[in-house]
Protein backbone atom coordinates (compact mmCIF):
# COMPACT_ATOMS: atom_id res chain seq x y z
CA UNK A 1 0.00 0.00 0.00
CA UNK A 2 1.14 3.36 -1.15
CA UNK A 3 1.73 6.12 1.83
CA UNK A 4 2.93 8.61 0.14
CA UNK A 5 5.04 10.89 1.83
CA UNK A 6 3.55 14.09 2.69
CA UNK A 7 1.01 17.08 1.73
CA UNK A 8 2.66 18.14 -1.42
CA UNK A 9 2.59 14.79 -3.22
CA UNK A 10 -0.94 14.68 -3.62
CA UNK A 11 -2.26 15.82 -6.60
CA UNK A 12 -5.75 17.35 -6.26
CA UNK A 13 -8.02 15.56 -8.24
CA UNK A 14 -10.82 17.34 -10.27
CA UNK A 15 -14.02 18.47 -8.80
CA UNK A 16 -16.01 17.52 -11.77
CA UNK A 17 -18.81 16.08 -9.86
CA UNK A 18 -18.73 12.75 -12.31
CA UNK A 19 -15.47 12.51 -10.97
CA UNK A 20 -14.58 9.73 -8.40
CA UNK A 21 -11.86 9.84 -5.73
CA UNK A 22 -8.17 7.76 -6.69
CA UNK A 23 -8.57 4.25 -6.36
CA UNK A 24 -11.85 4.18 -6.05
CA UNK A 25 -13.36 0.77 -6.72
CA UNK A 26 -15.93 0.04 -9.11
CA UNK A 27 -19.25 -2.29 -8.06
CA UNK A 28 -18.13 -5.36 -5.80
CA UNK A 29 -19.98 -7.70 -4.00
CA UNK A 30 -21.55 -6.33 -1.42
CA UNK A 31 -20.18 -7.94 1.74
CA UNK A 32 -16.54 -8.43 -0.06
CA UNK A 33 -14.10 -7.00 2.38
CA UNK A 34 -15.51 -9.34 5.39
CA UNK A 35 -13.48 -12.23 3.63
CA UNK A 36 -10.28 -10.25 5.35
CA UNK A 37 -9.91 -11.66 8.70
CA UNK A 38 -8.93 -9.09 10.05
CA UNK A 39 -11.44 -6.71 9.18
CA UNK A 40 -14.25 -9.72 9.97
CA UNK A 41 -12.61 -9.46 13.72
CA UNK A 42 -12.97 -5.56 13.71
CA UNK A 43 -16.31 -5.25 12.30
CA UNK A 44 -18.45 -8.47 14.66
CA UNK A 45 -16.53 -7.01 17.47
CA UNK A 46 -17.98 -3.40 16.62
CA UNK A 47 -21.73 -5.04 16.23
CA UNK A 48 -22.01 -5.86 19.86
CA UNK A 49 -19.91 -2.69 21.02
CA UNK A 50 -22.05 -0.69 18.68
CA UNK A 51 -25.30 -2.42 20.28
CA UNK A 52 -24.42 -1.16 23.55
CA UNK A 53 -23.63 2.19 22.29
CA UNK A 54 -27.14 2.81 21.09
CA UNK A 55 -28.71 1.34 24.12
CA UNK A 56 -26.91 4.03 26.12
CA UNK A 57 -27.74 7.04 23.94
CA UNK A 58 -31.53 5.83 24.19
CA UNK A 59 -30.83 5.69 27.92
CA UNK A 60 -29.23 8.42 28.96
CA UNK A 61 -31.01 10.93 26.66
CA UNK A 62 -34.20 9.70 28.32
CA UNK A 63 -32.52 9.63 32.31
CA UNK A 64 -31.93 13.14 31.61
CA UNK A 65 -35.50 13.85 30.23
CA UNK A 66 -36.58 12.21 33.33
CA UNK A 67 -34.50 14.02 35.39
CA UNK A 68 -35.06 17.00 34.45
CA UNK A 69 -38.01 17.52 32.02
CA UNK A 70 -36.27 19.51 29.66
CA UNK A 71 -35.05 19.16 25.75
CA UNK A 72 -32.33 21.88 26.77
CA UNK A 73 -31.14 19.32 29.17
CA UNK A 74 -30.58 16.81 26.59
CA UNK A 75 -29.29 18.99 24.33
CA UNK A 76 -26.41 19.95 26.74
CA UNK A 77 -25.53 16.42 27.37
CA UNK A 78 -25.42 15.91 23.64
CA UNK A 79 -23.55 18.88 23.47
CA UNK A 80 -21.25 17.75 26.15
CA UNK A 81 -20.32 14.47 24.48
CA UNK A 82 -19.08 16.60 21.61
CA UNK A 83 -17.63 19.27 23.06
CA UNK A 84 -14.26 17.73 23.47
CA UNK A 85 -13.98 16.87 19.51
CA UNK A 86 -14.61 20.62 18.59
CA UNK A 87 -12.15 21.36 21.42
CA UNK A 88 -9.24 18.84 21.02
CA UNK A 89 -10.23 17.04 17.45
CA UNK A 90 -7.57 17.77 15.79
CA UNK A 91 -4.66 17.32 18.30
CA UNK A 92 -6.36 13.48 18.08
CA UNK A 93 -5.55 13.80 14.50
CA UNK A 94 -2.11 14.20 14.92
CA UNK A 95 -1.86 11.72 18.02
CA UNK A 96 -3.41 9.20 15.32
CA UNK A 97 -1.11 9.78 12.77
CA UNK A 98 2.05 9.30 15.04
CA UNK A 99 0.74 6.14 17.35
CA UNK A 100 -0.15 2.67 16.03
CA UNK A 101 -3.66 2.01 16.13
CA UNK A 102 -4.46 -1.02 16.96
CA UNK A 103 -2.76 -0.13 20.53
CA UNK A 104 -4.80 2.85 20.55
CA UNK A 105 -7.90 1.69 19.94
CA UNK A 106 -7.23 -1.52 23.04
CA UNK A 107 -6.95 2.28 24.98
CA UNK A 108 -9.75 4.24 23.66
CA UNK A 109 -12.42 1.33 23.92
CA UNK A 110 -10.89 0.16 27.67
CA UNK A 111 -11.91 3.91 28.72
CA UNK A 112 -15.40 3.82 27.38
CA UNK A 113 -16.43 0.51 28.98
CA UNK A 114 -15.19 1.75 32.48
CA UNK A 115 -17.14 4.86 31.71
CA UNK A 116 -20.73 2.81 30.87
CA UNK A 117 -19.98 0.49 33.97
CA UNK A 118 -19.61 3.82 36.40
CA UNK A 119 -22.86 5.23 35.16
CA UNK A 120 -24.40 1.67 35.30
CA UNK A 121 -23.54 1.32 38.99
CA UNK A 122 -24.62 4.76 39.74
CA UNK A 123 -28.09 4.75 38.54
CA UNK A 124 -28.49 1.17 39.37
CA UNK A 125 -27.74 1.84 43.29
CA UNK A 126 -30.06 5.15 42.65
CA UNK A 127 -27.46 7.62 43.40
CA UNK A 128 -27.34 9.22 39.91
CA UNK A 129 -27.94 12.98 39.36
CA UNK A 130 -27.86 14.88 36.34
CA UNK A 131 -23.94 16.13 36.89
CA UNK A 132 -23.10 12.52 36.47
CA UNK A 133 -24.74 11.99 33.50
CA UNK A 134 -23.28 15.18 32.45
CA UNK A 135 -19.80 14.10 33.15
CA UNK A 136 -19.90 11.02 32.10
CA UNK A 137 -21.47 12.08 28.45
CA UNK A 138 -17.76 14.45 28.51
CA UNK A 139 -15.43 11.31 29.20
CA UNK A 140 -16.78 9.58 26.25
CA UNK A 141 -16.20 12.86 24.38
CA UNK A 142 -12.89 13.03 25.55
CA UNK A 143 -12.06 8.97 24.67
CA UNK A 144 -14.14 10.06 21.14
CA UNK A 145 -11.66 12.61 20.09
CA UNK A 146 -8.68 9.92 19.78
CA UNK A 147 -11.26 6.80 18.87
CA UNK A 148 -12.87 8.11 16.10
CA UNK A 149 -9.89 9.18 14.02
CA UNK A 150 -8.20 5.82 14.85
CA UNK A 151 -11.09 3.46 13.75
CA UNK A 152 -11.90 5.63 10.68
CA UNK A 153 -7.75 5.29 10.09
CA UNK A 154 -7.29 1.63 10.56
CA UNK A 155 -10.06 0.58 8.27
CA UNK A 156 -7.31 0.82 5.65
CA UNK A 157 -4.52 -0.85 7.40
CA UNK A 158 -7.27 -3.90 7.83
CA UNK A 159 -8.30 -3.75 4.20
CA UNK A 160 -5.96 -2.09 1.72
CA UNK A 161 -6.82 0.80 -0.74
CA UNK A 162 -8.88 -1.68 -3.29
CA UNK A 163 -11.57 -2.83 -0.02
CA UNK A 164 -11.50 0.87 1.55
CA UNK A 165 -15.20 1.64 -0.34
CA UNK A 166 -16.84 -1.53 0.75
CA UNK A 167 -15.50 -1.44 4.35
CA UNK A 168 -16.21 2.28 4.92
CA UNK A 169 -19.88 1.80 3.89
CA UNK A 170 -20.12 -1.90 5.76
CA UNK A 171 -19.32 0.02 9.13
CA UNK A 172 -21.68 2.33 7.96
CA UNK A 173 -23.97 -0.53 7.65
CA UNK A 174 -22.81 -1.99 10.89
CA UNK A 175 -23.60 1.07 13.11
CA UNK A 176 -26.88 1.39 11.48
CA UNK A 177 -27.63 -2.86 12.45
CA UNK A 178 -26.87 -1.34 15.46
CA UNK A 179 -28.93 1.69 15.73
CA UNK A 180 -31.96 -0.61 15.05
CA UNK A 181 -31.56 -3.22 17.67
CA UNK A 182 -30.24 -0.77 20.80
CA UNK A 183 -32.80 1.41 20.51
CA UNK A 184 -35.27 -1.13 20.57
CA UNK A 185 -34.14 -3.08 23.30
CA UNK A 186 -33.30 -0.16 25.36
CA UNK A 187 -36.83 0.58 25.54
CA UNK A 188 -38.52 -2.69 26.46
CA UNK A 189 -35.39 -2.21 29.15
CA UNK A 190 -36.34 0.96 30.32
CA UNK A 191 -39.60 0.39 30.32
CA UNK A 192 -38.98 -3.10 32.37
CA UNK A 193 -36.02 -2.74 34.53
CA UNK A 194 -35.06 0.46 34.13
CA UNK A 195 -32.04 2.41 32.63
CA UNK A 196 -29.42 1.30 34.56
CA UNK A 197 -29.16 -2.04 32.84
CA UNK A 198 -28.78 -0.99 29.07
CA UNK A 199 -25.45 1.12 30.55
CA UNK A 200 -24.36 -1.74 32.40
CA UNK A 201 -24.80 -4.00 29.15
CA UNK A 202 -23.20 -0.80 27.34
CA UNK A 203 -20.10 -1.26 29.54
CA UNK A 204 -19.66 -5.28 29.19
CA UNK A 205 -20.10 -4.91 25.32
CA UNK A 206 -16.88 -3.17 25.09
CA UNK A 207 -15.44 -7.43 25.69
CA UNK A 208 -15.93 -7.77 21.72
CA UNK A 209 -14.12 -5.22 19.92
CA UNK A 210 -11.20 -5.47 22.33
CA UNK A 211 -10.96 -9.70 22.03
CA UNK A 212 -11.17 -9.06 17.91
CA UNK A 213 -8.09 -6.41 18.42
CA UNK A 214 -6.67 -8.79 20.36
CA UNK A 215 -6.83 -11.69 17.95
CA UNK A 216 -5.84 -10.08 14.76
CA UNK A 217 -2.85 -11.12 12.90
CA UNK A 218 -0.55 -7.90 13.00
CA UNK A 219 1.45 -9.42 9.95
CA UNK A 220 -1.49 -9.30 7.68
CA UNK A 221 -2.38 -5.39 8.10
CA UNK A 222 -1.46 -2.86 5.30
CA UNK A 223 2.09 -1.15 6.73
CA UNK A 224 1.02 2.40 6.69
CA UNK A 225 3.76 5.35 7.52
CA UNK A 226 3.04 6.88 10.30
CA UNK A 227 3.64 10.66 10.66
CA UNK A 228 7.33 11.50 12.89
CA UNK A 229 6.82 13.67 15.79
CA UNK A 230 7.56 17.40 14.67
CA UNK A 231 6.38 21.05 14.41
CA UNK A 232 3.53 21.91 12.36
CA UNK A 233 1.92 19.25 11.52
CA UNK A 234 -1.42 20.72 13.07
CA UNK A 235 -1.03 23.44 10.43
CA UNK A 236 0.41 21.12 7.89
CA UNK A 237 -2.88 19.01 8.14
CA UNK A 238 -5.26 22.34 8.04
CA UNK A 239 -3.22 24.07 4.73
CA UNK A 240 -3.57 20.15 3.13
CA UNK A 241 -7.60 20.22 3.27
CA UNK A 242 -7.55 24.36 2.59
CA UNK A 243 -5.99 23.52 -0.82
CA UNK A 244 -8.25 20.64 -1.93
CA UNK A 245 -11.73 21.87 -3.00
CA UNK A 246 -13.11 18.46 -3.16
CA UNK A 247 -12.08 18.25 0.77
CA UNK A 248 -13.29 20.89 2.08
CA UNK A 249 -16.51 21.62 1.05
CA UNK A 250 -18.13 17.96 1.36
CA UNK A 251 -16.75 18.63 5.13
CA UNK A 252 -18.42 22.07 5.21
CA UNK A 253 -21.61 20.44 4.15
CA UNK A 254 -21.34 17.75 6.56
CA UNK A 255 -20.78 20.49 9.36
CA UNK A 256 -23.64 22.53 8.44
CA UNK A 257 -25.83 18.98 8.81
CA UNK A 258 -24.07 17.72 11.75
CA UNK A 259 -24.28 21.49 13.75
CA UNK A 260 -28.49 21.81 12.56
CA UNK A 261 -29.52 18.46 10.79
CA UNK A 262 -28.37 15.97 13.37
CA UNK A 263 -30.08 16.93 16.67
CA UNK A 264 -32.37 14.13 16.64
CA UNK A 265 -32.01 13.15 20.58
CA UNK A 266 -33.31 16.66 21.52
CA UNK A 267 -36.44 16.45 18.78
CA UNK A 268 -37.50 12.80 18.72
CA UNK A 269 -37.49 12.59 22.81
CA UNK A 270 -39.74 16.35 22.90
CA UNK A 271 -41.92 14.59 19.92
CA UNK A 272 -42.33 11.57 22.08
CA UNK A 273 -42.90 13.10 25.19
CA UNK A 274 -44.70 16.83 24.39
CA UNK A 275 -46.24 16.13 21.13
CA UNK A 276 -47.52 12.32 20.78
CA UNK A 277 -47.21 11.98 24.49
CA UNK A 278 -46.61 8.51 23.91
CA UNK A 279 -43.72 7.89 26.50
CA UNK A 280 -40.03 6.02 25.98
CA UNK A 281 -41.75 3.30 23.81
CA UNK A 282 -42.15 5.98 20.91
CA UNK A 283 -38.87 7.37 21.40
CA UNK A 284 -37.24 4.15 20.66
CA UNK A 285 -39.45 3.27 17.94
CA UNK A 286 -38.71 6.85 15.89
CA UNK A 287 -35.14 5.51 16.62
CA UNK A 288 -35.64 2.25 15.38
CA UNK A 289 -37.61 3.44 12.10
CA UNK A 290 -34.72 6.00 11.55
CA UNK A 291 -32.23 3.14 11.95
CA UNK A 292 -34.36 0.59 9.03
CA UNK A 293 -33.32 4.05 6.69
CA UNK A 294 -30.16 3.80 7.66
CA UNK A 295 -29.66 0.56 6.90
CA UNK A 296 -30.77 0.34 3.34
CA UNK A 297 -28.68 3.25 2.78
CA UNK A 298 -25.48 1.65 4.15
CA UNK A 299 -26.09 -1.20 1.96
CA UNK A 300 -26.91 0.71 -0.81
CA UNK A 301 -23.43 2.59 -1.01
CA UNK A 302 -21.92 -0.46 0.17
CA UNK A 303 -22.73 -1.66 -3.25
CA UNK A 304 -22.28 1.51 -4.68
CA UNK A 305 -18.67 1.88 -6.63
CA UNK A 306 -18.32 5.66 -6.62
CA UNK A 307 -18.44 8.44 -3.74
CA UNK A 308 -19.57 11.36 -6.23
CA UNK A 309 -20.42 14.27 -5.30
CA UNK A 310 -23.57 15.42 -7.18
CA UNK A 311 -24.71 11.91 -4.95
CA UNK A 312 -23.97 14.06 -1.48
CA UNK A 313 -25.54 17.39 -2.54
CA UNK A 314 -28.70 15.50 -3.84
CA UNK A 315 -28.71 12.88 -0.70
CA UNK A 316 -27.96 16.37 1.69
CA UNK A 317 -31.06 18.51 0.15
CA UNK A 318 -33.65 15.73 0.23
CA UNK A 319 -32.13 15.10 3.93
CA UNK A 320 -33.03 18.66 4.82
CA UNK A 321 -36.61 18.87 2.58
CA UNK A 322 -37.94 15.57 4.23
CA UNK A 323 -37.18 17.34 7.83
CA UNK A 324 -39.41 20.02 6.99
CA UNK A 325 -41.97 17.81 5.81
CA UNK A 326 -42.14 15.87 8.81
CA UNK A 327 -41.68 18.51 11.45
CA UNK A 328 -45.45 19.93 10.11
CA UNK A 329 -46.64 15.99 9.99
CA UNK A 330 -50.17 16.48 11.37
CA UNK A 331 -49.71 12.77 13.12
CA UNK A 332 -47.81 10.13 14.86
CA UNK A 333 -47.80 7.43 12.45
CA UNK A 334 -47.02 9.81 9.33
CA UNK A 335 -44.24 11.30 11.17
CA UNK A 336 -42.98 8.08 12.48
CA UNK A 337 -43.00 6.54 8.48
CA UNK A 338 -41.21 9.55 7.90
CA UNK A 339 -38.03 8.47 10.10
CA UNK A 340 -37.15 6.00 7.21
CA UNK A 341 -36.17 7.73 4.61
CA UNK A 342 -34.82 10.41 6.74
CA UNK A 343 -33.03 7.63 8.00
CA UNK A 344 -31.68 6.86 4.21
CA UNK A 345 -30.51 10.42 2.62
CA UNK A 346 -28.71 11.10 6.25
CA UNK A 347 -26.69 8.12 6.37
CA UNK A 348 -25.96 8.64 2.29
CA UNK A 349 -24.58 12.10 3.13
CA UNK A 350 -22.35 10.42 5.97
CA UNK A 351 -20.81 7.58 4.17
CA UNK A 352 -20.87 9.47 0.91
CA UNK A 353 -18.70 11.99 2.33
CA UNK A 354 -16.66 10.23 4.72
CA UNK A 355 -15.62 7.98 1.46
CA UNK A 356 -15.02 10.67 -0.71
CA UNK A 357 -12.57 12.48 1.66
CA UNK A 358 -10.97 9.38 2.89
CA UNK A 359 -10.46 8.19 -0.80
CA UNK A 360 -9.08 11.53 -2.06
CA UNK A 361 -6.49 11.96 0.93
CA UNK A 362 -2.95 10.86 1.26
CA UNK A 363 -3.17 8.03 4.07
CA UNK A 364 0.00 10.10 5.96
CA UNK A 365 -2.50 12.56 6.35
CA UNK A 366 -5.62 10.32 6.92
CA UNK A 367 -5.22 10.63 10.73
CA UNK A 368 -5.78 14.40 11.29
CA UNK A 369 -7.86 14.97 7.96
CA UNK A 370 -10.27 12.87 9.56
CA UNK A 371 -10.19 14.05 12.67
CA UNK A 372 -11.15 17.57 10.92
CA UNK A 373 -14.08 15.83 9.36
CA UNK A 374 -15.25 13.86 12.49
CA UNK A 375 -14.48 17.11 14.60
CA UNK A 376 -16.71 19.72 11.96
CA UNK A 377 -19.45 16.96 12.13
CA UNK A 378 -19.58 15.90 15.13
CA UNK A 379 -17.89 18.69 17.13
CA UNK A 380 -20.48 21.05 15.54
CA UNK A 381 -23.25 19.40 18.04
CA UNK A 382 -22.08 21.65 20.97
CA UNK A 383 -22.38 24.66 19.17
CA UNK A 384 -25.98 23.52 17.64
CA UNK A 385 -27.92 20.76 20.55
CA UNK A 386 -28.04 23.84 23.12
CA UNK A 387 -29.36 26.25 20.45
CA UNK A 388 -31.75 23.50 19.18
CA UNK A 389 -32.88 22.52 22.96
CA UNK A 390 -33.83 25.80 23.60
CA UNK A 391 -35.77 26.50 20.38
CA UNK A 392 -37.58 23.68 20.81
CA UNK A 393 -38.30 24.51 24.61
CA UNK A 394 -39.25 27.91 23.66
CA UNK A 395 -41.06 28.11 20.31
CA UNK A 396 -42.09 23.81 20.34
CA UNK A 397 -40.93 20.55 18.97
CA UNK A 398 -42.27 21.57 15.11
CA UNK A 399 -40.02 25.09 14.94
CA UNK A 400 -36.73 23.08 15.66
CA UNK A 401 -37.26 20.62 13.56
CA UNK A 402 -38.00 22.79 10.83
CA UNK A 403 -35.40 24.83 11.51
CA UNK A 404 -32.91 22.19 11.34
CA UNK A 405 -34.12 21.07 8.05
CA UNK A 406 -33.79 24.22 6.30
CA UNK A 407 -30.12 25.10 7.44
CA UNK A 408 -29.84 21.57 5.80
CA UNK A 409 -31.43 22.04 2.62
CA UNK A 410 -30.00 25.43 2.43
CA UNK A 411 -26.65 24.11 3.00
CA UNK A 412 -26.57 21.86 0.12
CA UNK A 413 -28.15 24.00 -1.86
CA UNK A 414 -25.14 26.54 -1.47
CA UNK A 415 -22.29 24.10 -1.60
CA UNK A 416 -23.39 22.29 -4.82
CA UNK A 417 -23.61 25.68 -6.52
CA UNK A 418 -20.41 26.87 -4.93
CA UNK A 419 -18.43 23.24 -6.38
CA UNK A 420 -20.07 23.60 -9.71
CA UNK A 421 -18.32 27.32 -9.67
CA UNK A 422 -15.22 25.71 -8.80
CA UNK A 423 -15.60 22.70 -11.27
CA UNK A 424 -16.64 24.93 -14.37
CA UNK A 425 -19.82 23.22 -14.33
CA UNK A 426 -23.66 24.60 -15.06
CA UNK A 427 -27.31 23.45 -13.96
CA UNK A 428 -28.93 21.75 -16.40
CA UNK A 429 -32.81 21.19 -16.53
CA UNK A 430 -34.96 19.44 -18.85
CA UNK A 431 -36.91 16.39 -19.40
CA UNK A 432 -35.62 12.77 -20.45
CA UNK A 433 -38.11 9.69 -21.64
CA UNK A 434 -41.17 11.91 -20.17
CA UNK A 435 -39.51 12.24 -16.76
CA UNK A 436 -37.64 15.78 -14.89
CA UNK A 437 -33.98 15.62 -15.56
CA UNK A 438 -31.79 17.41 -13.21
CA UNK A 439 -27.92 17.32 -13.43
CA UNK A 440 -24.70 19.35 -13.86
CA UNK A 441 -23.03 19.36 -16.61
CA UNK A 442 -19.81 21.78 -18.37
CA UNK A 443 -20.14 25.49 -19.22
CA UNK A 444 -20.00 25.58 -22.68
CA UNK A 445 -17.08 28.13 -23.20
CA UNK A 446 -15.08 25.04 -20.61
CA UNK A 447 -15.87 22.50 -23.36
CA UNK A 448 -14.59 24.77 -26.24
CA UNK A 449 -11.56 25.31 -24.72
CA UNK A 450 -11.21 21.45 -23.94
CA UNK A 451 -11.98 21.16 -27.77
CA UNK A 452 -9.49 23.51 -28.67
CA UNK A 453 -6.91 22.01 -26.50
Amino acid sequence: MSTGSGAASAPAPTTHDSQTAPDTPRKSSMFSSLKIRNYRLFFIGQVVSNTGTWMQRIAQDWLVLSLTGSSAAVGITTALQFLPMLLFGLYGGVLVDRLPKRPTLLVTQASMAVTGLALAALTLTGHVQVWHVYLAAFAVGLATVVDNPARQSFVSEMVGPQQLQNAVSLNSANFQSARLIGPAVAGVMITGVGTGWAFLFNGLSFVAPIAGLLLMRARELHVVERAPRGKGQLREGLRYVAGRPDLIWPIVLVGFIGTFGFNFPVWLSAYANGVFHAGAGAYSFFNTLMAVGSLVGALLAARRGTARLRVLIAAAAAFGTLEIVAALAPSYWLFALLMTPIGIFGLTVNVTANTAVQMATDPAMRGRVMALFMMVFMGGTPLGAPLVGWITDAYGPRIGFALGGVVSAAAAVTVGLVLARVGGLRLSVGWNHGHPHVRFVPHKRCEELATAA
